[in-house]
């Protein structure tokens, strides 16, 4: 996404509707979450989260190194995003009706990257990272 151009929850929001329905691990090095894309999208669109997201689930919250962890963020499959935002201070947060992810680490949490969308049909793209855009605290 052109840095110009960046509105705060402008791509993000695109996810309203949209299935999550599937989660991968990618080694032990990050997550994978994955959405179906607009009936138009040729591919899903894929949130890489380079930092290990929060997950709200039913009434509790879970962190990566909680007992429990993967299986509440796979629990969050299949559900449909109901909202999103992004800010800073708040960092990037999607409701989904099974739960919410929500993705805003502390500065030692952050090794280059926090998270990247992509696969949207029109080719829109972002990459969060520290010191910039709804991050801009983070240095």
């Amino acid at each position: 996404m052109d840095e110009a151009a960046y509105v705060p929850n402008e791509l993000l929001s695109r996810l309203v509707g949209e299935r999550m329905y599937s989660v991968e691990f990618v080694a032990n090095d990050y997550v994978q979450l994955r959405f179906d894309g607009a009936q138009s999208e040729a591919m899903p669109v894929v949130l890489n989260c380079y930092v290990w997201p929060i997950i709200e689930f039913a009434g509790q919250i879970w962190r990566e190194t909680d007992l429990g962890y993967a299986d509440a963020l796979r629990k969050l499959t299949p559900g449909v995003v109901t909202s999103t935002s992004e800010g800073a201070g708040s960092g990037i947060r999607i409701t989904i009706d099974t739960g919410t992810v929500v993705i805003d680490p502390a500065l030692d949490e952050v090794f280059v990257e926090i998270a990247e969308i992509m696969g949207f049909s029109d080719g829109s793209w972002m990459v969060w990272r520290p010191g910039e855009d709804s991050f801009e605290g983070l240095v």
